[in-house]
């Protein structure tokens, strides 16, 4: 009785090596290196960058394609509370952001760690010029300010949507995650300790974790607030991004 005891309370407090070894491959995975972990910086960096358009830029998705696009029919249809040209306008950066992305990925030559770290760079000017604009300009901002500022922080994440699609790190696009969660639901057979599952939970965790500081920022602080912290992050992974672009790795290819 003891015994069983005992073991039970042995295996409450030892972490389960399969647990351990899931989130460790998402640091130390070969195949991917440092990625996963800058590309979860950048998931952060859009529920931040949301929560700025949504909250003060007229309804206005700048990193959910997919939702903007419902949004620009809620405008021609009249309903209230959605600005037509804010959401254009980021449909338009967004289109822009992701050809430059796609420039980026042919002057890269195949190296990862090289074409993530020219995105983030090209990334943080853009999130710097929109902090900038906002600081220039103070909030309210006119609504030509926010068509302005839509189409600028549109276009960092159009371009960071074409680089992590290019990346192809699994369920880690950065930017939307439709798919992450229909494979929590659709792949039952996946254990709950596999890496995998690890980095699923981990990408939800991180746009909600942006989206709900990003909330704070804005309706406590202000919406430069929010900015200034999304600039900090996209600096902060271009730094990860020029680091890891030094060391070389089958990761790379």
């Amino acid at each position: 009785m003891i015994d069983a005891v005992a073991r039970r309370s042995e295996s409450a407090t030892t972490t389960d090596p399969r647990s351990a070894s899931a989130w460790r491959a998402l640091i130390a995975d070969e195949r991917h290196g440092p990625l996963p972990l800058l590309l979860l910086a950048l998931t952060v960096l859009t529920g931040v960058v949301d929560a700025v358009s949504i909250l003060t830029l007229g309804r206005v998705f700048v990193a959910n394609m997919t939702g903007n696009i419902v949004f620009v029919g809620f405008a021609i249809g009249g309903a209230p509370g959605f600005s037509l040209s804010a959401s254009l306008a980021a449909l338009g950066g967004f289109l822009l952001g992701a050809f430059v992305g796609g420039r980026t990925i042919v002057a890269a030559e195949r190296r990862r760690g090289v074409l993530l770290r020219d995105a983030v760079i090209v990334e943080t000017g853009l999130l710097v010029a929109a902090l900038v604009l906002a600081i220039a300009t103070g909030a309210p901002f006119s609504e030509a300010i926010r068509d302005g500022l839509a189409a600028l922080l549109a276009t960092a994440m159009g371009l960071q949507n074409a680089v992590a699609r290019k990346l192809a790190v699994p369920d880690l696009t950065t930017t939307v995650l439709t798919m992450t969660l229909t494979g929590i639901a659709a792949d039952p057979h996946e254990p709950a300790h596999s890496p995998v599952v690890a980095r699923r939970l981990l990408a939800i965790a991180a746009m909600l974790t942006g989206a709900i500081v990003g909330a704070l920022l804005v309706v406590e602080v202000s919406a430069v607030a929010a900015l200034a912290l999304a600039a900090g992050l996209v600096a902060a992974a271009g730094t990860g991004a020029t680091l890891a672009a030094r060391h070389p790795g089958t990761w790379q290819q």
